[in-house]
């Protein structure tokens, strides 16, 4: 579930799997245990994820960094602030 990939991310999740409300469940599961500064990379086919994320890294005062679309999977950057 999680990788530490050193310089471009902090922590991976792979929620390709998972249905809403599980994509924005788990993200803010690993947000919860990373460090102020920290980026996770989400990575979900649910398409609830692309109001889900923005809606709550902006409600949180997190940065979401980057979205992307690809053949409906859907990737999202977030740094804790």
């Amino acid at each position: 579930m999680t990788i530490n990939l050193g310089n471009q991310y902090d922590v991976i999740l792979d929620a390709r799997e998972d249905r809403c409300p599980m994509p924005l469940l788990k993200a803010k599961m690993a947000l919860s245990k990373m460090a102020v500064g920290e980026r996770l990379c989400v990575t979900t086919c649910d398409a609830g994820s692309l109001k889900d994320i923005p809606q709550y890294t902006a409600l949180v005062g997190f940065t979401l960094l980057s979205t992307c679309e690809d053949n409906d999977v859907y990737t999202f950057v977030i740094q804790k602030s």
